[in-house]
């Protein structure tokens, strides 16, 4: 089982795709694994040598004591892809992942070639929201918050026609830790890069969900008015739109960064 050991912490990933293809990042959301961007696997890893991970707290990657930050879990990446002896890098994630990729544009402009950030904004949510989620996944676990979680992920029309779709990230989101969710919850609580995402500087697409009422299409329409080289697109899904809309958002990711 590849499993990096980055400072006594254990980054689980997964490598698919030809070596000599550029390498492509996939970070997943909070609650999730990397399995997540399964309908994306056959299509990009003819194109790019594709790196899954788990982030820290969540599948097969360790869960040590929280709270975690995003700049943690983004140096987390950097550690990952330096074990790998990986320099440049495109990077795609989605809510969390949006997050960790900001902060990759941000603050390792260097290496990072292309940026998509999906489902996402440079503020998710408020203080005091996340720290009720936090106390009551610490107190009566994930399993109680979960038919809310699915139906902010998903529209109702997807709940009814791709049920194994949403069985599949239920199982996810039963297997996850809660003490691993509520570290990452403080990590995108805390994040705020309103300020600092101008500072991004590689050509970035920004994807965004019409029917998400996570991060709406107005997150996604902000960071595109803050990053000078963003490009935007929206598509019918809610909050997890490379599930709900695998096929659009898979070929939008391939066509950006092949262009």
């Amino acid at each position: 089982m590849p499993i990096a050991d980055l400072d006594g912490i254990g980054t689980y990933y997964e490598w698919v795709g030809p070596a000599e293809k550029p390498v492509l990042v996939l970070s997943h959301s909070l609650g999730t694994d990397l399995s997540m961007w399964q309908p994306q696997v056959a299509s990009l890893s003819e194109h790019f040598h594709l790196l899954r991970y788990d982030t820290r707290g969540h599948g097969r990657s360790s869960i040590p004591p929280g709270p975690y930050g995003v700049e943690m879990l983004g140096q987390d990446v950097l550690g990952l892809l330096d074990s790998l002896q990986i320099e440049s890098f495109h990077f795609c994630g989605l809510s969390m992942g949006g997050l960790i990729g900001q902060w990759l544009g941000i603050n390792a402009a260097a290496r990072v070639r292309k940026l998509v950030l999906c489902n996402t904004a440079s503020k998710i949510g408020n203080e005091a929201g996340w720290n009720d989620r936090i106390d009551a996944v610490l107190k009566n676990g994930l399993k109680p918050m979960i038919p809310g979680v699915l139906e902010r992920w998903f529209t109702a029309g997807y709940r009814q026609h791709a049920p194994d779709s949403v069985a599949q990230t239920t199982r996810m989101l039963e297997a996850a830790s809660p003490a691993g969710y509520a570290a990452a919850s403080a990590a995108v609580r805390d994040a705020d890069m309103r300020e600092s995402v101008r500072h991004i500087h590689a050509p970035t697409l920004v994807i965004a969900g019409n029917n998400d009422l996570v991060t709406p299409p107005s997150d996604a329409l902000r960071l595109v008015e803050s990053i000078a080289r963003a490009r935007y697109i929206e598509l019918p899904a809610a909050h997890l739109s490379n599930l709900e809309a695998a096929d659009s958002f898979t070929l939008a990711v391939k066509d950006f960064l092949q262009a």
